[in-house]
């Protein structure tokens, strides 16, 4: 204590406890992005105060940290589930917040740089005195890289080694000083404890999970319930039978497919989904009944088939085996011409011998059966993302093919790696006509593709988007029309779904 009354004290303002009181009582209640804008101002001034203790600037980034959680779990629901967010708009709230995230970390490290200089300096009683918040230090430090990385793939940005790098030095720090299993809540508000070795595994998952094929909605919802099984993941020195991943902290490299072993290294580690694939399935099958347990948490309110399709894309990631390509991939080098969008493909079906206004031309790298891997260059507006509906014409092609976007890797803001399931090889353009259930009344045409490819005695359309309903037949137009009933939805993207029916009978006879 007579040590703290000749140490010199910080100069920049939030050392004095009473001025970081205040300036976190100052913070806007009622302008979240104002107040998360104001923290990360504070947040990138610290580092270069150099005459802050170990100590002493953990304790300043920390209570700047938790009161920042509020303001974040808003914006971040804004991002995600603000249905008509302006490109500008967008481009703000992720700027803020992945800002947010960054700086965290980086202050978070710089407690740690200081800490291990501290402990064998002459300013020891300060590392002594954080040692007991190391856990909790190594914890937050590595979960903020975690949700910087969120951030990242929210737009589908590469994860550079640096990321990768940093990650593994503190996980190596905290399983060299024997905490990396340290039992910490992460939050006041936390659900439960995690540990610096936890939080890195999830880190790990996210990324083993397949998040460029989801929509950054899905993508939360896959983090959440990554947090929410993580402790049956297995995650150790010795492979296993059922070891899919492999990671050398020490390497700042991303966690590789285990193909074959790897070679040996004192800080190789293994990683396989363990318990949680068992914990996963049943709360799938419970979510199939309708049912979603109340100690779920998810961070709001999401419609059950939103919850389904991410725990089902897990299913598929999760399994002992990946899952593999369903059809052999050819390297090729080619154009093709691109139209996007419910709209721009069936003007493309309607006239395929024109090239629509709005058409990109994109260079396919690869080719199978199943779709297309593409380069797109240039910039784009926010349509371009998974879900997106595409018409593609290959160079000396004449016919149309239907496709979906389902994988979004952004390399640059100008270069974007794009996979393309395809859904249909032929496809015809047509308009139906709803048939109401009560009374059977004619009503507006509903223009929509048909899909020609496909499950023998399913009729597969591409409709408006909110046009299925299982309740309610579709009339085909023409002498060889009929009466179509609802079988399911497939799938639905911004502006479109794909439904099935079936050819109940020709409407001649439909009365």
């Amino acid at each position: 204590m007579i040590l703290d009354l000749f140490s010199p004290k910080p100069d920049h303002p939030l050392a004095d406890p009473k001025e970081l009181q205040r300036t976190i009582a100052e913070l806007p209640l009622d302008n979240t992005f104002r107040a998360v804008d104001e923290i990360n101002g504070w947040l990138e001034s610290l580092p270069s105060a150099t005459d802050f203790r170990c100590d002493k600037l953990f304790a300043v980034v920390r209570a700047l940290d938790e009161a920042a959680q509020p303001h974040l779990r808003r914006l971040t629901r804004d991002y995600l589930l603000s249905p008509r967010l302006s490109r500008t708009e967008e481009k703000r709230l992720w700027a803020v917040c992945a800002g947010f995230w960054a700086n965290l970390a980086k202050n978070y490290e710089t407690c740690l740089d200081r800490y291990e200089g501290q402990e064998t300096g002459g300013e020891k009683r300060a590392a002594d005195n954080l040692k007991s918040d190391l856990p909790l230090l190594l914890s937050r430090a590595i979960g903020a890289l975690g949700v910087y990385c969120k951030w990242q793939l929210f737009r589908y940005g590469p994860i550079d080694g640096e990321l990768w790098q940093r990650l593994g030095r503190l996980f190596l720090v905290a399983e060299g000083a024997g905490l990396g299993d340290k039992a910490v809540g992460l939050y006041p508000a936390s659900h439960g404890l995690t540990s610096p070795g936890g939080e890195y595994v999830k880190v790990l998952m996210c990324y083993a999970s397949s998040m460029d094929c989801l929509l950054p909605v899905e993508i939360e919802l896959a983090k959440r319930l990554i947090n929410h099984f993580y402790g049956g993941f297995n995650f150790s020195r010795q492979s296993g039978p059922d070891s899919v991943y492999w990671v050398d902290p020490a390497q700042g490299l991303a966690p590789m497919r285990l193909v074959m072993e790897p070679e040996a290294s004192p800080t190789l580690h293994f990683l396989a989904p363990g318990r949680a694939v068992e914990r996963l399935n049943n709360l799938t099958r419970e979510v199939e009944q309708g049912r979603l347990p109340g100690e779920l948490n998810l961070g709001g309110q999401y419609p059950l088939p939103l919850v389904l399709g991410v725990l089902r894309h897990l299913q598929q990631c999760w399994q002992p085996i990946p899952p593999q390509r369903h059809h052999p991939r050819h390297r090729v080098k080619s154009r093709m011409t691109v139209v996007h969008g419910l709209d721009g493909a069936r003007q493309a079906v309607q006239f395929p011998g024109l090239d629509p206004a709005a058409a990109e031309s994109w260079i396919v790298e690869d080719v199978s059966r199943g779709g297309f891997g593409a380069t797109v260059t240039g910039s784009h507006g926010d349509w371009l993302r998974v879900g997106a509906l595409l018409a593609m014409r290959p160079d000396g092609g004449d016919n149309w093919v239907i496709g979906v976007v389902r994988r979004y890797v952004k390399e640059r803001d100008d270069l974007i790696q794009v996979g393309i399931r395809t859904v249909g090889r032929q496809a015809q353009c047509l308009s139906l006509r709803p048939r109401m259930a009560a009374s059977y009344a004619l009503s507006g045409g509903v223009p929509g593709l048909r899909l020609e490819d496909g499950e023998p005695g399913v009729v597969r359309l591409v409709l408006p988007r909110a046009t299925f309903d299982p309740r309610e037949a579709l009339e085909l137009p023409g002498n060889g029309g009929g009466l179509l009933t609802p079988v399911e939805l497939a799938e639905a993207g911004s502006d479109y779904e794909i439904a099935h029916y079936r050819q109940a009978q020709p409407l001649s006879a439909a009365g």
